[in-house]
């Protein structure tokens, strides 16, 4: 199979995670422990997928350079989209769809897509771990817009349809970045890589791990986390 083929194959798991997420918060609703449990999973999982399969990969490439100024750009870009969907949310508006959620969850889906199709490019094994992670990244963005948008007085339908609809740029990013990148040397891969990184640890740090600690911290919860990086870490081996 070709890259874009893999590509097509592995973004299908995050995309039936988005439906998946938006379809279960729109029929019934998930108590705060189970959604802390779940984000605190996840973040573990995100976390050892760029511990374990991204970052030791780069530092070997030899492009330490390039990597580091791409990083720096992710963790900038991320930083400076997240403050700029906060202002937006500060606004006073009765918009039942939140424009600055939605641009900034659109964006980070599309750039996990990317992730999904340069794994695919570099290797399929890589490409399988990252999917993993992504596919539970996903499932807790959709379960967190479908939730909000309920909140905010919107149809169920509309609820469960926005994030579905989100989830598709996934599959946009992987297989135009497979695309793009199928001949692509490490020149090229290893900023890309390091671009993307940043982004999943910025969602690990100031989206899954905040959110998680909304709800009164347990031993039980916050063993979660370990649990989901021990899971990729054996994954991986």
């Amino acid at each position: 199979m070709s890259a874009v083929d893999n590509a097509a194959l592995l973004v299908s798991f995050p995309v039936a995670a988005a439906i998946t997420g938006s379809t279960v918060a729109g029929l019934t609703k998930v108590s705060s422990r189970v959604a802390s449990g779940i984000q605190h999973f996840a973040a573990g999982v995100v976390f050892a997928a760029v511990a374990v399969e991204v970052l030791p990969d780069l530092r070997e490439d030899g492009h330490i350079v390039s990597v580091v100024i791409a990083f720096g750009a992710g963790v900038a870009f991320f930083l400076a989209l997240g403050r700029f969907s906060e202002k937006l949310e500060a606004r006073k508006t009765t918009a039942i769809i939140p424009i600055g959620l939605v641009v900034a969850v659109g964006i980070d889906l599309f750039v996990d897509g990317l992730l999904v199709g340069v794994g695919a490019t570099v290797g399929l094994s890589k490409g399988i771990i990252l999917t993993i992670a992504l596919t539970l990244e996903i499932l807790f963005l959709s379960l967190s817009v479908a939730a909000e948008l309920q909140g905010r007085g919107a149809s169920r339908r509309i609820a469960m349809a926005v994030p579905s609809g989100l989830g598709m740029l996934t599959a946009v990013g992987a297989i135009g970045g497979a695309l793009a990148l199928q001949d692509a040397g490490p020149t090229v891969l290893a900023p890309v890589l390091a671009f993307g990184a940043a982004a999943l640890l910025y969602l690990v740090t100031e989206e899954l791990l905040v959110e998680a600690h909304e709800v009164e911290e347990t031993p039980l919860l916050a063993s979660m986390f370990f649990l989901g990086f021990i899971v990729i870490f054996a994954l991986s081996a």
